[in-house]
């Protein structure tokens, strides 16, 4: 802001704005036809499928046009909350998305860390490439891996036995006890690697002078990551807290759907799968749509709140 002294007293002049002229935008043309491709894809698939969304308030027939359909307001969100099977649902999605979110923060960072220490460039190339390979491969593959390893006869049970910690082969796919534990160890295998990359990148922006004053200071390898590494790292740390907190209702399809079977059918159904079997299996369409709702406003609450709180206590946010 401009100020000016008259009279020994501050006199503020507002500023002008600065105006959005055919000029700027002839400038930054490159730019906005860049845009356009981005632009077009987000319409064509973010929002015009939200039009779907007059499903949950109708008892949807395919046959009828949109005029001829019966509305029946918040009848299909009153079910939803009412029904003991989304409510099962609803505990496994978010108990195995908290598995997730808490052993994928933990284990990338402190892979990080590891990494981030290794001197020798070629060990260190190494162990990423290795840590990265298994996020490449679908979870049609990686879900094929865990059960055959997990089988009676499979190497996990035959390590366990050679180690006596048990007498006999646990069918580990056959108990419900078990799946949260086996899906979020899988998630870990296949994304550890993958998600240090940023931590990494970030570890690379951090003044080198910080290591150099502390380890002058007598500080050790493991002191040096505790209060230089971590602190450096913080705000990403941050963000990506904030974005998996907004995907706190997304425990995932392909593994629980694959992994999943009539046994463990209480522990493995998520969301997503109580959508397909609704709206595809049993031609529900305005369930299903009622609790896609329900997950997209959760996420985007969560989301909020999350950069609120983030905001609150003076640290990076995304929004």
């Amino acid at each position: 802001m401009a100020v000016t002294v008259t009279n020994k007293k501050a006199v503020r002049k507002p500023e002008k704005k600065r105006k959005l002229t055919w000029a700027v935008l002839k400038s930054q043309q490159q730019l906005i036809w860049m845009s356009v491709p981005l632009t077009l894809y987000i319409i064509l698939f973010a929002y015009v499928p939200v039009w779907g969304w007059t499903m949950a308030f109708q008892n949807y027939k395919p046959a009828r046009s949109f005029s001829q359909q019966d509305w029946v307001g918040f009848k299909q969100f009153k079910f939803l909350f009412t029904d003991d099977d989304f409510m099962r649902v609803l505990r496994n999605t978010l108990g195995m998305s908290i598995i997730n979110l808490v052993l994928g923060f933990v284990t990338a960072i402190v892979l990080a860390l590891l990494l981030n220490e290794i001197r020798k460039v070629i060990w260190k190339r190494t162990v990423q490439t290795i840590s990265y390979l298994p996020h490449f491969l679908s979870w049609v593959i990686v879900t094929g891996i865990v059960a055959t390893s997990l089988a009676s006869d499979g190497i996990v049970n035959d390590i366990l036995m050679k180690l006596h910690l048990i007498k006999e082969p646990i069918l580990w796919l056959s108990e419900g006890k078990y799946f949260w534990g086996i899906v979020g160890a899988s998630h870990v295998w296949k994304e550890v690697g993958w998600n240090t990359i940023i931590y990494l990148a970030a570890m690379a922006s951090i003044d080198p002078a910080l290591y150099e004053a502390a380890e002058m200071d007598g500080a050790s390898r493991y002191r040096k990551m505790l209060h230089v590494t971590l602190p450096g790292i913080k705000s990403t740390i941050v963000i990506l807290l904030i974005m998996s907190i907004g995907h706190i209702l997304d425990a995932g399809f392909e593994v629980q759907y694959l992994l999943g079977n009539g046994l463990v059918v209480d522990w493995a159904e998520t969301i997503d799968i109580f959508v397909l079997k609704y709206g595809i299996a049993q031609g529900n369409y305005s369930l299903a749509t009622a609790g896609g709702i329900f997950k997209t406003v959760v996420s985007v609450a969560l989301l909020l709140v999350a950069n609120w709180t983030a905001k609150r206590l003076g640290e990076e946010r995304l929004l």
